[in-house]
């Protein structure tokens, strides 16, 4: 068994009945920090959606997390959902609740029965990205990096084997997303799988990394030079 978390296979990724990326081949492997980056409208988010399910890989071979994209049934998606974490742009927090009851929710609707194991995941995971004291507010009680830092929390949930953020400092300003940086890079430390699609090239400088470019219907590895 290879140890990678994601893997595709000349696969083609559509968006209705347009081709968004053709033949992609692209392997991921258990532990790496792996960007994707792309001019907007180059399929970041079309390839995005097919790893976590939201399009039907229709071409080629995807395999993630133990799951076959390919033959993937609607009624798999939410478990294929709980080996992923997925951090969006605009945070997708649930207004009219407090940061801990936003993190139960995701817990109950997981299939987490006992109370007192889900409001110690809840700490855990709060006390990962530093939000530990800020569980008893709601999201509009808190700044867009806290918001994110939340979501990355909620990511966390469920013990995942591979995180999807989805330019996750898309909405934040450049100190703020260096701050979401740093979390994502010590949870990456700590032994979780990141996929990061992003604009922000500073941060590429900053903590240079594996580097996917999707890209006149492709996607392909680019090589950093070194300094």
């Amino acid at each position: 068994m290879s140890n990678a978390i994601l893997e595709l296979k000349n696969a083609s990724i559509f968006q209705g009945e347009s081709l968004v990326l053709s033949d992609v081949n692209v392997k991921i492997n258990k532990g790496e920090f792996v960007y994707l980056i792309g001019k907007t409208g180059t399929g970041k988010s079309s390839f995005m959606k097919t790893l976590y399910g939201d399009l039907p890989l229709t071409e080629g071979e995807g395999h993630i997390v133990d799951f076959n994209l390919k033959t993937l049934k609607e009624k798999e998606i939410p478990f294929l959902r709980r080996k992923l974490g997925v951090v969006f742009q605009d945070f997708k927090l649930l207004p009219d609740r407090t940061i801990n009851d936003n993190l139960l929710f995701v817990l109950k609707a997981t299939g987490w029965k006992d109370k007192a194991e889900m409001n110690t995941r809840v700490e855990d995971v709060l006390n990962k990205v530093d939000m530990k004291t800020k569980g008893f507010k709601f999201p509009h009680e808190l700044s867009g990096g806290e918001q994110q830092r939340v979501a990355i929390a909620r990511a966390l949930l469920n013990n995942p084997e591979l995180i999807l953020a989805d330019e996750p400092t898309g909405n934040l300003d450049p100190q703020t997303s260096i701050e979401v940086m740093e979390v994502l890079q010590d949870i990456n430390k700590n032994g979780n799988t990141i996929l990061m699609a992003t604009h922000d090239y500073a941060l590429l400088l900053k903590y240079p990394s594996k580097t996917l470019k999707c890209d006149e219907n492709a996607v392909y590895e680019v090589v950093q030079r070194k300094g």
